[in-house]
């Protein structure tokens, strides 16, 4: 999508501030510009005129930016966001996680005096909502519709890169969990796992991914890939006996070796049986499955289960990934959380890497593997071999993503 087709709010209260990024988006080849000098007149804009991107400032008078934010999120207006401010780094960083818990696709932030290069950097990570990126809300589906489509197989994987940061080179993928709706199209996994969680049916779900994604990975494998998949599990699901003997024999049975599958150990809720679940990953391990723990340093306690469980591969939150080039907080427990993995000679894994300069933070940083916006977006089974084709490491990472 060409800039110019791109319809922006800029929402700051000081004239001068304001009328200079207006003038710098111009010069950048922005035509479609609204403003607005405080979160109310903002809301008004938003009111009348659809909005692609909402520049915004957060200490103004009346209704200050945090306050429009939350009523951007409530209202449901379906914009990205740029969070621009004079304030120090970690509040404004603070506010960004506000931003995105209020579901509002955050761009990134600007430090002011804002810069052509900055804005041109965030503006080139916008991409146009999906029909499933806005997503149709969970409630909307009935658990027995959920139902009907897993037995209808209405589920499928899609399948997201991971890539050695070193070399460049395709090292795995991890599955995706979508609901291929014969009404909504493609259905994103906040409208029906939660779901499946409250009601104790994620397993079945859980057995889906999990024999597509080792069909996939077979095939992938004969195909020339020296590369593994990774599947997401519940920890809900660990509290049942045959657990691991089960998801061996659906693996078994698409004669994938199960080191080639890794299980990522999502902790969406607490741990309550803790002898079953310990079990249940012993036994996976001795199977020869790699473990991963799944978003670190969110999850209820994730210090704590790399005491207890032998992982062998540690997932970086992309909330501490994404933009930590320009946040110090984010940075510091970035690295030390590679750092801990390179100690515990896990492999390190970092999520949500949208940018060049992530790329090569983590590179500095010693990282092991990337995967984020910036390197692929989820795909079909049927496509990643069409992606690995225009994927050329060798040429550098910037020719690679120009292909």
């Amino acid at each position: 999508m060409q800039l110019s087709e791109i319809r922006f709010l800029v929402v700051d209260d000081h004239d001068f501030q304001r009328s200079m990024l207006v003038r710098m988006l111009k010069r950048l080849g922005v035509v479609q510009i609204a403003e607005a000098a405080d979160g109310a007149a903002a809301l008004k804009v938003c009111d009348s005129t659809p909005i692609d991107i909402i520049i915004c400032d957060l200490d103004m008078p009346g209704m200050d930016g945090m306050a429009f934010i939350r009523h951007v999120g409530e209202s449901g207006i379906n914009a990205s966001m740029i969070l621009s401010s004079a304030l120090d780094r970690s509040l404004v960083a603070s506010v960004g996680t506000m931003t995105r818990a209020y579901g509002i696709h955050l761009l990134g932030t600007i430090e002011k005096p804002t810069t052509p290069e900055r804005l041109q950097e965030l503006l080139g990570l916008y991409r146009v909502p999906t029909a499933h990126k806005v997503g149709v809300a969970a409630s909307t589906f009935p658990l027995d519709e959920i139902c009907a489509g897993l037995a209808a197989g209405q589920f499928e994987p899609f399948f997201q890169p991971k890539v050695d940061i070193a070399s460049g080179q395709l090292k795995g993928v991890e599955a995706l969990a979508r609901w291929r709706h014969p009404g909504h199209g493609i259905i994103a996994p906040q409208s029906f796992i939660e779901t499946l969680e409250g009601s104790g049916l994620i397993d079945e779900l859980s057995w889906q991914m999990i024999e597509q994604s080792a069909r996939w990975c077979r095939e992938w494998r004969g195909a020339g890939l020296d590369i593994s998949v990774s599947v997401n599990i519940s920890l809900s699901s660990l509290n049942k006996a045959s657990f691991a003997d089960h998801i061996a024999g659906l693996v078994e049975r698409q004669k994938l070796d199960p080191h080639h599958m890794i299980l990522e150990v999502t902790e969406s809720t607490a741990m309550t049986n803790v002898g079953q679940a310990l079990e249940n990953l012993a036994r996976l391990r001795i199977k020869g499955f790699g473990l991963s723990i799944d978003d670190y340093g969110t999850g209820y306690s994730s210090m704590q289960q790399l005491t207890r469980v032998s992982f062998t591969e540690l997932k970086i939150d992309q909330s501490f990934v994404t933009d930590a080039a320009a946040n110090e907080t984010c940075r510091v427990v970035l690295e030390t959380s590679l750092d801990m993995a390179k100690k515990l000679r896990l492999c390190s894994v970092a999520e949500g890497v949208e940018t060049e300069a992530d790329w090569a933070m983590l590179q500095a940083s010693s990282c092991n593997l990337a995967q984020g916006y910036l390197i692929g977006r989820p795909m079909e089974g049927k496509d990643l071999l069409g992606w690995v084709s225009s994927w050329k490491p060798s040429l550098g990472l910037t020719q690679a993503l120009g292909q």
